[in-house]
């Protein structure tokens, strides 16, 4: 009889269970589809924008802003872009793993690092990495201007020449079941030459006023992204 109230117990036990990771689920549903329609809705403009900037970087003196201004690579600085909570499968691990393995092969000692969720925070901060910002606690009420103070934080440590180049590892959402780790570079502004026929084109006012009002701009926009990127990643990862 004890072992068939064991048995008894433990079924009750695993249905509730059920029940709490199906409640689970559907409230990362729910934020995962609030977090892609934000995503989508980002993403034309932030690309558009990137593209305007790529149209007309060839054309200026990149004397012209110091977001322009490419250095000898002394110092490097990561932003590692995680959530504040587990339960989200490899999502933070693999963000980690990916940043710690770059951030090694320059050297820890070389390297300032931006913790954009607890989980990058506790990582690197265990590890005893040089870390210059930390923010948490703002996913669940995430807005633009989460996106401008984190940005304004790393911006002026590039300008202060406290580094000579920033890169960004993150989450893309590419849909519910899969996202892609990236590693971008957000500072110096550089460019490929775009291969497509030249349109000659012209502007007013100055190529210069537009790119010296479009870069910092620019920079919102793009972290802006990153932080949409990985939160709706971030809500898909945990529903799976």
């Amino acid at each position: 009889m004890a072992k068939l109230k064991n048995i008894r117990n433990r079924i009750k036990s695993v249905k509730s269970i059920q029940k709490v990771t199906k409640a689970m689920k559907m409230v990362a549903a729910a934020k995962m589809r609030r977090a892609q329609e934000h995503m989508e809705e980002a993403r034309p403009y932030a690309n558009r924008l990137s593209n305007v900037i790529n149209h007309l970087l060839p054309d200026v003196d990149r004397d012209l802003l110091e977001l322009l201004d490419v250095r000898e690579v002394n110092r490097v600085g990561y932003v590692v872009v995680t959530s504040d909570r587990g339960m989200a499968g490899s999502f933070n691990a693999n963000v980690l793993k990916v940043a710690q393995s770059e951030i090694d092969a320059i050297g820890k000692e070389n390297v300032d690092v931006f913790c954009i969720g607890k989980k990058a925070g506790d990582h690197f901060k265990s590890r005893r990495y040089t870390i210059i910002e930390s923010h948490v606690d703002f996913w669940g009420d995430l807005n633009f201007n989460h996106a401008i103070k984190i940005g304004n934080g790393i911006v002026s440590h590039f300008l202060n020449e406290n580094v000579d180049e920033i890169f960004v590892v993150y989450n893309k959402f590419v849909n519910v079941a899969s996202q892609m780790l990236l590693t971008e570079q957000l500072l110096p502004l550089e460019y490929e030459a775009d291969d497509k026929t030249v349109i000659d084109r012209l502007y007013e006012p100055s190529k210069d006023e537009i790119v010296k009002s479009l870069v910092p701009r620019h920079l919102n926009v793009q972290m802006w992204k990153y932080l949409l990127e990985s939160y709706a990643s971030e809500q898909a990862a945990r529903m799976v």
